[in-house]
């Protein structure tokens, strides 16, 4: 029985005679052919040379699978000949690229360290489903171009294990994103997680990339428009926020960062077994850290009071390690002091600049918003966007309700 999908498509490209299936696969054939080239033609100038390519590679066979399959969809005209081989090819395609994708971000979270079941999970899943929709070919016996009833079933099944294993490779994205934010959190003394949105909307994207699959090869429609134009424009951003990524300082931010918390995690792990009886705990982001006992506690209380005291903490670009050498405490000690009571250190600086800010508001309310972020570490900008988060007003503002 034929399907009515072909049907509801001709009908509603010929109503949109401007917006064609074959004009929007051309577009897409040229779009990733474009961004292909920009893969492989871009210089890696300040990313970590081997790191950085490998994950590019990825990421360009990702961009080339697409050209490749949308080449083929516009060449065969298997959607408007409206028979399941149109899904087949989708699925055979699709699998690999999301492959390709989640792998080549995973290697920057990851730093190349990736588990065996990360390389081998896409793969696994895409030998199940061509062998499933070939065996549903085999046990229809029916013309290759035929809509079997069959195949459209193997199709379905096919694509929700595709689902599936777009939702493990979700998971590990967003658990390394989550370790990503806690080593910068844990070092700068300033937020610069901003550099790593474009990796969490790619997540996002890639999700519902996943989501959007089945109904974009099974659905009809204008619906189907949409979701093509919303693909188009995912793939974009995901290629050239991370060219744009690999060409910042951002992976050398990121790498001190990630070297640091290793160190920590060493500290951590010597700590714990010269101390059989040591008490960890879990926080939020699913991170252990040691729990300290009331008089280290007491101790690094008093350290880090004589250390406010005479001013350490208004040093600008005071990452954890020097501050930590500066109050006289181990960096994994400090951290863990500071985790206890809930704190990251880039939140710790913030708070205690931010009051400094404040008094030198209240007792100096000529000196200008420069002088004030130059006194405080801050830069101008890091300040107001710090000073609104923890008061929810400007300086400006603050100095204008403390002049009333």
């Amino acid at each position: 029985m034929l399907s009515l999908r072909p049907f509801c498509e001709k009908t509603f490209f010929e109503k949109n005679p401007v917006i064609t299936l074959g004009t929007m696969q051309f577009t897409a054939v040229i779009l990733m052919i474009l961004l292909t080239v920009k893969l492989l033609t871009r210089h890696n100038r300040r990313a970590e040379g081997k790191l950085a390519n490998r994950s590019r590679w990825f990421m360009t066979a990702g961009t080339a699978t697409l050209a490749v399959h949308f080449t083929l969809q516009m060449k065969l005209g298997l959607r408007l000949m409206g028979v399941t081989q149109s899904v087949v090819l989708n699925l055979a395609l699709l699998i690999p690229a999301s492959y390709y994708f989640a792998i080549a971000v995973l290697i920057l979270q990851r730093r190349g360290r990736l588990s065996l079941w990360d390389w081998l999970l896409a793969p696994v899943v895409w030998l199940v489903c061509v062998g499933n929709m070939v065996a549903a070919v085999m046990a229809d016996d029916m013309p290759l171009f035929s809509d079997s009833p069959l195949l459209r079933k193997a199709e379905q099944v096919d694509a929700i294990i595709y689902m599936l294993m777009q939702t493990y490779y979700t998971i590990r994205l967003i658990m390394s994103l989550r370790a990503m934010h806690r080593a910068l959190n844990d070092f700068y003394d300033r937020d610069i997680n901003g550099m790593l949105y474009w990796m969490q909307l790619s997540i996002i994207g890639l999700t519902l990339l996943a989501l959007m699959v089945p109904v974009a090869i099974f659905g009809s429609g204008p619906w189907v428009l949409l979701i093509a134009f919303a693909i188009y424009f995912f793939i974009f951003y995901l290629v050239d926020s991370f060219c744009a990524y690999l060409n910042s300082n951002a992976p050398a931010h990121m790498k001190r960062a990630e070297q640091n918390a290793e160190e920590m995690e060493r500290e951590y792990a010597a700590e714990q077994q010269a101390d059989k009886n040591a008490i960890c705990m879990d926080t939020e982001d699913g991170c252990n850290y040691l729990v300290l006992d009331d008089e280290t506690m007491r101790e690094i209380d008093e350290a880090v009071a004589r250390w406010t005291a005479r001013g350490g903490h208004l040093r600008n670009g005071l990452q954890q390690p020097l501050a930590a050498a500066d109050i006289g405490v181990a960096k994994y000690r400090l951290t863990c002091w500071l985790h206890q009571r809930g704190l990251k250190y880039t939140e710790w600086m913030s708070e205690l600049r931010v009051e400094e800010a404040k008094r030198i508001i209240k007792e100096h309310p000529d000196w200008s918003t420069e002088a004030i972020a130059q006194h405080c570490g801050f830069t101008e900008r890091t300040l107001q966007r710090a000073f609104k988060k923890y008061t929810g007003m400007s300086p400006v503002q603050y100095a204008g309700q403390q002049a009333v």
